[in-house]
């Protein structure tokens, strides 16, 4: 820049450094503010959670705060910002208000990924009882509907926050969820299963889902990944509590009654969400415009990051869905079985929280690596060989807690390549693409165990190996980043 040298004097304040380092556009072929300010990458290599190579990471900031050494714990100085506050600066980082926001999307993910955690019970009781008629295969459609129902709704519901904020997302999620469940406890049919717990129920809880994730990511940048960790455990604390709830209910007052007070549950702990969670910005309506979801698979880290994700969600969810009846095969007695389910999810709540803490400090791309490298490993290692007891709980112990890593890692990781203004939009795009995933591989697991006579060996071949994949095209997307130096990303 032209007068570069003149920041050298020690008169200047920084915003006087602002004013005479970057020119104003003068409609002719001068650069303008923003082209410089993306082109003066210097200013943008010392904040750590962003990439120079990753270009959504590279969005106007002032550069007093681009200058601020985050990962030294540097004073910030503030300057004015552009309204909504996209800068480093103006995250809170905690407080009162922030923390009550995690503490409302706890409670979102307890009623909504913890619900979709228990679907093991589920595929054990339908086929055993109510659908025995069926195949394995054809009765996992209805616990895979939940999940990829989940994971479907967010090019819808990122755009709705982007442009409205979550308060109608919590409201109109809210009724959904608990209206499926209630259509689900008079259902006696296979395809009114699917409709109100496979469908509606599902895409109530992906309202919730999605609005208390993007609210949270608003109010943390620092501890960004630390504070999705803490809501997620929400999920897992809902996947220890629930299946013992159906499990030990049913035989009690039968399986409507259980539905309804499983429904009567979430509306409480939903009610609390509703109350307290909220978006710090402002939101900006919109038009629709299908290219916003599109656009970002153009820039090689975020595209990397949902094929990934596409892998891994694979396998994530077969040893959540067959693992009971996996252990019963091999021995188990029933009523211990019902609880491996929770042993799994009780682990997670320590792999949601654990990770992100660590996330960080070392890198949240590093951990990621790491722990679904992880999953992959303990899936060949331990649950393949496993024909007793002790092998399928310790497995249950370990895969629960490092898989519990990717629900609260996977937002952070686009939340640090993204802009803020996008990361409702992007969410949609890297979960819809889950979905997919998520829909069918209950149902090729289900088939690959027909296949196998009913043993599970070809399940956990393909659990492992999909697993293993996401996990080499995590590293591709680190690679693209920063090559394979040893660094904090």
């Amino acid at each position: 820049m032209a007068s570069d040298h003149s920041l050298s004097s020690s008169s200047l304040s920084a915003g006087e450094k602002m004013t005479e380092a970057i020119p104003v556009t003068d409609h002719g072929n001068k650069p303008t503010l923003a082209t410089q300010i993306l082109d003066d990458k210097s200013s943008l290599t010392k904040i750590g959670s962003q990439n120079q190579s990753t270009e959504a990471n590279i969005f106007p900031e002032p550069e007093v705060e681009a200058e601020a050494d985050l990962e030294k714990s540097g004073a910030i100085p503030r300057s004015n910002v552009a309204p909504g506050g996209v800068n480093p600066a103006d995250f809170p980082d905690g407080g009162l208000e922030a923390w009550l926001v995690v503490l409302g999307g706890w409670c979102s993910l307890f009623c909504s990924f913890g619900w979709i955690n228990c679907i093991g019970v589920f595929q054990e009781y339908y086929q055993t009882n109510l659908l025995s008629q069926y195949s394995p295969s054809t009765v996992s459609w209805i616990p895979s509907l939940e999940v990829s129902m989940m994971f479907l709704g967010g090019p819808i519901f990122g755009k709705v926050f982007d442009t409205f904020g979550p308060r109608y997302l919590l409201l109109i999620g809210t009724f959904f969820h608990v209206f499926g469940l209630m259509m689900a406890s008079l259902s006696t049919e296979y395809y009114q299963f699917l409709l109100s717990q496979g469908m509606c129920s599902s895409l109530g809880a992906s309202a919730v889902f999605y609005a208390s994730m993007s609210s949270v990511g608003t109010w943390f940048f620092k501890n960004r990944a630390a504070a999705f960790g803490v809501m997620a455990s929400g999920s897992s604390l809902g996947g220890v509590i629930f299946p013992i709830f159906v499990s030990k209910l049913i035989p009690q007052i039968g399986f409507p009654w259980t539905m309804r007070a499983a429904a009567f549950m979430i509306l409480g702990m939903l009610g609390i969400a509703n109350f307290t969670v909220k978006s710090r910005l402002t939101p900006k309506p919109k038009k629709f415009d299908i290219m916003e979801f599109i656009t970002p698979l153009r820039e090689p880290a975020f595209a990397l990051i949902c094929a990934a994700s596409f892998l891994f969600f694979f396998g994530t969810f077969l040893p959540f869905n067959y693992i009971i009846l996996q252990a019963q095969k091999h021995g188990m007695s029933n009523n211990l079985s019902v609880y491996v389910v929770s042993i799994l999810n009780a682990a997670s709540i320590f792999g949601r929280i654990l990770p992100g803490i660590f996330a960080d400090r070392i890198g949240r791309f590093n951990v990621m690596i790491m722990t679904t490298g992880f999953s992959a490993i303990i899936v060949f290692a331990l649950w393949l060989p496993s024909a007793s007891n002790a092998p399928i709980i310790v497995f249950a112990l370990l895969y629960g807690f490092s898989s519990g890593a990717f629900v609260s890692l996977a937002p952070s990781l686009l939340a640090q390549i993204s802009p803020i203004r996008e990361i409702g939009v992007r969410s949609g795009t890297l979960f819809a693409i889950v979905s997919i995933a998520g829909l069918t591989g209950n149902p090729i697991g289900g088939a690959l165990l027909s296949k196998d006579h009913g043993d599970f060996l070809y399940l956990q071949i393909f659990c492992g190996a999909t697993m293993t994949a996401g996990t080499l095209v995590f590293v591709a997307s680190r690679w693209v980043q920063c090559g394979f130096k040893m660094k904090i990303i």
